[in-house]
């Protein structure tokens, strides 16, 4: 059992520093803000694909086949990123990164999601702290150990990719339960539960949050004057930081408040939080807002995918890679949103950014309608017992 959380942990560490690449690595691209929305579309666009695919395949065959192929077409392309020369070339390898991510972040949380079905919740918010820790490596390293070397953080982040890669052909991953495997006539009752699609919103709206505020935080606190290595500090000592210490937190406190009251509080702290910081340029004030912002990000991931698990307890994986999917659509609107009307020059970036207040809110309104639906299955299941 050990061994089979510590391959998961390792793979989603990878995945947040492949999650916080972009955002370290824009600043460095000698691209037009619009450009660099393209780029973080496509990246979606392979999230997207790989996502969608990625749930009938665990359920049918298990998870490992899902990490090796994510894990090797993400090594490949990190060997190949240094060598890649224009705009084009950038973009296929962010797809690619995408696709590879996509597969891994769907597997990996289905794996961690059958340790334990009492112990859901707990298990993905500590296996998803390590997100945090990856995302918060990446731009550190590249700020402070590689300054700003993007090529000598590929082949780092290409490393351990690999490494990730071999310890998932060692690790005892056990097969996908029969009894739970992919049945088409599931998946078209699956998809009439009007829970599923809320769950799905309430990811689309998050994800353009959480990805879309580390890809474009360093640019934006640039803009407003602070130097690069601190804008790039902020975002890992600051906002990735602030994700490690919410799962952490969120860990212990799901074991006495519900999962839909804790996603409620983050969805009005982000509100909040992500409001204020298009409102400084002071870098030590912003490092402390941007930690608030991922801090109350933190937990609406993982808890989300663990509802899910609680309200799908069959076809789970192919549950959770529709409602991943949606975040990763969420996140592929978003950022072209953001860069065209960031403009050529980004001069009008903190206005784009407001898109994340203002989807803060909607995620209050989809928690509401989430809880209601909850209520009534519960009472349903109840009166069901009775009879």
């Amino acid at each position: 059992m050990k061994r089979i959380v510590l391959s998961a942990i390792l793979v989603i560490f990878v995945y947040g520093m492949i999650a916080a690449m972009l955002g370290a690595l824009l600043p460095v691209f000698d691209l037009t803000a619009r450009q660099k929305g393209i780029i973080a579309l496509w990246q979606a666009v392979g999230l997207i694909i790989a996502s969608l695919s990625a749930g009938p395949i665990v359920d049918r065959y298990g998870t490992r086949d899902a990490l090796l192929t994510g894990l090797g077409l993400i090594s490949a392309t990190l060997y190949t990123l240094p060598s890649a020369a224009g705009y084009v070339s950038i973009t296929v390898c962010f797809f690619a990164l995408g696709f590879g991510g996509g597969l891994i972040v769907t597997g990996a949380n289905a794996l961690a999601s059958q340790i334990s079905q009492k112990r859901r919740g707990q298990i993905l918010n500590f296996l998803n702290l390590f997100f945090g820790l990856g995302l918060m490596a990446a731009p550190f390293l590249a700020a402070n150990i590689l300054s700003g070397n993007a090529v000598n953080l590929c082949y780092l982040e290409a490393g351990l990719a690999t490494v990730a890669f071999v310890v998932q052909i060692v690790s005892p991953i056990p097969p996908r339960s029969g009894s739970h495997a992919f049945q088409p006539a599931e998946a078209r009752q699956l998809l009439r539960r009007t829970e599923l699609w809320l769950f799905s919103l309430l990811l689309f709206l998050y994800v353009a949050c959480e990805v879309g505020f580390s890809n474009w935080l360093a640019a934006y606190l640039i803009s407003r004057g602070i130097p690069r290595t601190a804008a790039l500090n902020v975002l890992s000592l600051g906002f990735a930081f602030g994700l490690l210490a919410g799962r952490v937190t969120a860990s212990a406190l799901l074991v006495r408040v519900s999962g839909i009251t804790v996603t409620l509080a983050c969805s009005v702290l982000m509100t909040i939080t992500t409001f204020l910081v298009l409102r400084i340029s002071d870098a030590s004030l912003a490092a402390v807002i941007v930690f608030c912002a991922g801090f109350a990000m933190a937990p609406v991931f993982p808890t989300t995918l663990a509802m899910i698990g609680d309200a799908f307890p069959a076809m789970t994986a192919t549950a959770m890679a529709i409602a991943i999917t949606s975040g990763w659509v969420g996140l592929a609107v978003s950022s072209p949103i953001i860069g065209a009307i960031a403009g050529p020059g980004s001069q009008n970036l903190g206005t784009a950014l407001l898109l994340f207040p203002a989807a803060s809110v909607l995620m209050i309104l989809v928690n509401l309608s989430v809880r209601q639906k909850l209520r009534k299955a519960l009472i349903r299941r109840r009166l069901t017992a009775c009879l």
